[in-house]
């Protein structure tokens, strides 16, 4: 049970609601934003000393029952919902480190999609495996040291590297704040990661964005279906954006495509005629 995390995200969830969000009066002018702790503790069927007593990480562990109460008062999403359970450990919790070694039939389909450009990542946005188009489409990662192979560096600590801030995509923003709820539901399931840990204090210490992100402790971002990147070769190109999660390693096959026959799918296929080369016109 993580009481720290655990108080600062109630904390968070509860600022966030008005009263007439949960069908209370407004009443007087409050001095502070959000709902107050007894009306959380009021509408979760809990004391308002125990509540008090979570958000400052004092109390013991709560039940699952006390978890739901709270989650219903906070009006939390299913994954808020999730996540809370998993900062009361009350949810499975991985206690070690966050693998990086790509299943052997991954790799192999990643070889076998030469018109989809294709690569995974780890929990902490680290690219583990790519095909040769998504080398030529973002950035040939083969030339990098596995430490600049990281997605959330690249977001928020070299944004306009080259001139081109994350290879040109158009959702710069959204994938930022993807970044962020993704670090913090990482870190709830490796606390004592190393790996994780390092990461997101850099982030912090070095993106003054990352750090209002952050605090913020949002946790669900909206998915994205289709991605545009502007190319120095090729010009723009929008495809599709598909990730699928490998479960089993906490893992993500991100796959990047475009309809056959359409213009995307023909600067696709002349990247692919390019191969990683194409990278260096980013340079």
């Amino acid at each position: 049970m993580d009481r720290a995390e655990l108080g600062a995200f109630l904390r968070s969830r509860r600022e966030r609601l008005r009263p007439q969000d949960v069908g209370l009066p407004t009443g007087p002018r409050r001095r502070t934003p959000g709902l107050r702790r007894e009306e959380v503790a009021v509408l979760a069927h809990i004391s308002t000393e125990y509540y008090v007593r979570l958000e400052q990480g004092r109390a013991p562990r709560p039940s699952s029952e006390v978890l739901a109460g709270i989650a219903g008062a906070l009006r939390l999403t299913d994954a808020e919902s999730d996540h809370l359970h998993v900062l009361a450990g009350s949810a499975p919790n991985r206690t070690g480190r966050h693998r990086r070694d790509v299943r052997p039939s991954i790799l192999a389909l990643l070889e076998r999609l030469p018109q989809t450009a294709a690569f995974v990542t780890s929990a902490i946005f680290d690219v583990l495996a790519w095909n040769d188009l998504a080398a030529a489409l973002m950035e040939d990662f083969g030339r990098l040291d596995e430490r600049d192979r990281n997605l959330a560096r690249r977001a928020f600590l070299t944004p306009t590297r080259d001139g081109h801030p994350l290879y040109g995509v158009s959702d710069a923003t959204e994938f930022r704040q993807h970044v962020v709820m993704t670090l913090r539901s990482t870190l709830a399931r490796y606390p004592s990661d190393p790996a994780v840990i390092e990461l997101i204090g850099e982030l912090r210490s070095g993106s003054t964005e990352f750090d209002r992100l952050w605090q913020r402790h949002d946790i669900q971002s909206a998915s994205v279906l289709t991605k545009t990147f502007e190319h120095p070769a090729v010009g723009r190109i929008t495809v599709d954006c598909d990730s699928l999660a490998l479960t089993d390693r906490d893992q993500n096959l991100v796959l990047y495509s475009a309809p056959p026959g359409s213009r995307d799918a023909e600067a696709l296929a002349l990247l692919n005629v390019l191969g990683v080369d194409a990278a260096d016109y980013r340079q």
